[in-house]
């Protein structure tokens, strides 16, 4: 594809490095910022900036923050459940989670899954800090885990329910089943079998 200037083609080719992002919506992206006031490209590369040299990890929880104590672990979040924690892989499902309005209990980032096929174990994830902090907190009375319903994520939650065996410790994991608005026929065996499994009360709809 030909461009009619070097500045241009220069600011598409970084655009589209972005994931999700190919040579035409660079394009349009980069007409946009182009027609748009100075300011406006300074505040825009400012806050990418900001976003590498001000971000943070939790020290507790691991999720991206801005403070070394993320807002649910802050200790003057008093509208936060501190006796249940929720076990994620990453940052967005922490994001995802809250904003079902659902849960309003504590998380915890382990950064991954264990996978050795990918050289991943758990001494590679926030295993042990997720144990250490169950273990200090005497308030936890149950641990959600809320992981990818795959080989990974199951492994990953055999690994760390086998280590808090020895807690007086409720432990659960989200429900699989058959998405809202979705039909029988295409849903995978695996699906449909943890649905049947783990089926519920048909009063508990009305």
């Amino acid at each position: 594809m030909k461009y009619p200037s070097e500045t241009i083609e220069n600011s598409i080719n970084e655009i589209s490095k972005l994931p999700g992002i190919g040579k035409k919506t660079a394009l349009r992206l980069s007409l946009h910022i182009l027609k748009k006031e100075k300011e406006y490209s300074k505040s825009l590369a400012d806050s990418i900036i900001d976003l590498k040299e001000k971000t943070m990890f939790c020290k507790q929880c691991h999720v991206i923050s801005d403070k070394e104590l993320c807002r649910n672990c802050d200790d003057e979040n008093i509208s936060i459940q501190k006796n249940k924690i929720c076990v994620v892989e990453d940052t967005p499902d922490v994001i995802a989670i809250q904003n079902t309005n659902q849960y309003n209990g504590l998380f915890h980032v382990i950064s991954g899954l264990i996978s050795p096929i990918n050289g991943v174990g758990p001494d590679n994830l926030n295993i042990d800090s997720l144990i250490k902090r169950i273990e200090k907190n005497k308030e936890i009375e149950e641990v959600i885990f809320a992981l990818s319903p795959n080989l990974e994520g199951d492994t990953t939650t055999f690994y760390i329910s086998k280590k808090l065996s020895n807690l007086n410790l409720k432990i659960t994991t989200i429900a699989r089943g058959v998405p809202i608005g979705g039909e029988i026929e295409y849903a995978d065996e695996v699906t449909l079998g943890r649905s049947i499994i783990t089926r519920i009360n048909y009063k508990g709809w009305i």
